[in-house]
């Protein structure tokens, strides 16, 4: 049915940069909304960012100014860029797609990712 895949985790130092990416792929319609998700051991998850397919995005107030969140429709692709990462920034980061499949096209249902891990420490 459809598989949501991620890459571009790894560890980096304070002040650095990364660039996350995750793929959907398989019976999908339409993809109304994808977005970025963390979650540090012994916490809950939590929104980084969020874009809808009417190109609104949303950004924890944590993240913002830092990270970028970008969609490539084309290749059912979002990105997160990571700037100025902190060590607070450290967790598993999970991609989240809202996605409409072939097979009913009304009704959207939420896939998860894997997750990457993205450790910051010196």
């Amino acid at each position: 049915q459809v598989q949501v895949e991620e890459s571009g985790g790894g560890l980096v130092q304070p002040g650095g940069s990364l660039r996350l990416s995750c793929a959907a792929s398989g019976n999908i319609f339409s993809i109304d909304a994808m977005g970025w998700y963390r979650q540090a051991p012994g916490k809950q998850r939590e929104l980084v960012a969020t874009t809808t397919s009417d190109g609104k995005t949303n950004y924890a107030d944590s993240v913002k100014g830092r990270f970028t969140i970008s969609r490539d429709n084309a290749k059912n692709t979002v990105y997160l860029e990571m700037n100025s990462l902190k060590p607070e920034d450290t967790a598993v980061y999970y991609c989240k797609a809202k996605i409409k499949i072939t097979t009913n096209r009304y009704i959207a249902y939420q896939y998860w990712g894997q997750g990457t891990q993205v450790t910051v420490s010196s």
